[in-house]
């Protein structure tokens, strides 16, 4: 690799974690919220889930052609997408893993007063944590790939030597932007699990529920 490239590489790896760490925070707040939510209305849930569900197979590469003819080639439009699909994997995860809570606790902490909001503040969450973060570290693992589609409109990222390798037919060029993008999503997603273990409520092992992990 040529060393002129190696601050062009630098810089379009700072712009990919930056798209990343911004879409995958808002992602996984909306998620959170929703996932909360819906738990409480499960008659309405069943039906606003598999709605969800289907947005996520759209192509990502669609739906940002869609959203560049009304927001144009601003870092709005990528922010906006991968936020979006960021959603699913924690809102799916983080609704399971408050189902999964065993209903002796729900009951317990309604026997001692607390309303079903509280509950699921101060018990259903909270042990939901594993399941949230495995959602969280799958959602993380793929927005670093979807965050690719970021040069398609011009706003970086290490798409740029993909897109660049593509048009120029050569390989290596593909692979400076390829490879560093695999490491990227090895590494937040250990970035995830050692926060998880931050915000693992004391007496709860990381070995409880998770889904698709």
């Amino acid at each position: 690799m040529s060393s002129a490239i190696l601050p062009e590489l630098i810089k379009a790896i700072f712009t990919h974690i930056k798209f990343v760490v911004v879409a995958v925070t808002l992602g996984s707040i909306i998620a959170i919220v929703l996932a909360s939510i819906l738990s409480r209305f499960k008659t309405i849930s069943k039906y606003i889930m598999p709605i969800i569900g289907l947005f996520q197979t759209i192509p990502g590469i669609v739906f940002i052609g869609v959203l560049f003819v009304y927001t144009g080639m601003r870092p709005k439009t990528i922010y906006i997408a991968l936020t979006a699909y960021a959603i699913f994997p924690v809102l799916k995860n983080t609704y399971a893993g408050i189902l999964d809570v065993n209903a002796s606790y729900v009951e317990a902490a309604r026997g001692i007063g607390m309303t079903q909001w509280q509950s699921l503040l101060k018990v259903e969450l909270p042990m939901a944590v594993p399941s949230i973060f495995a959602g969280i570290r799958m959602s993380t693992v793929y927005t670093v790939s979807w965050a690719v589609l970021a040069a398609m409109i011009g706003q970086g990222g290490l798409g740029v030597f993909i897109y660049r390798g593509i048009d120029t037919n050569v390989q290596e060029t593909i692979l400076i932007g390829a490879i560093p993008s695999a490491i990227l999503a090895i590494l937040m997603g250990y970035f995830v699990d050692y926060l998880q273990t931050k915000f693992m409520p004391k007496g709860l092992t990381t070995g409880g529920t998770q889904h698709d992990r």
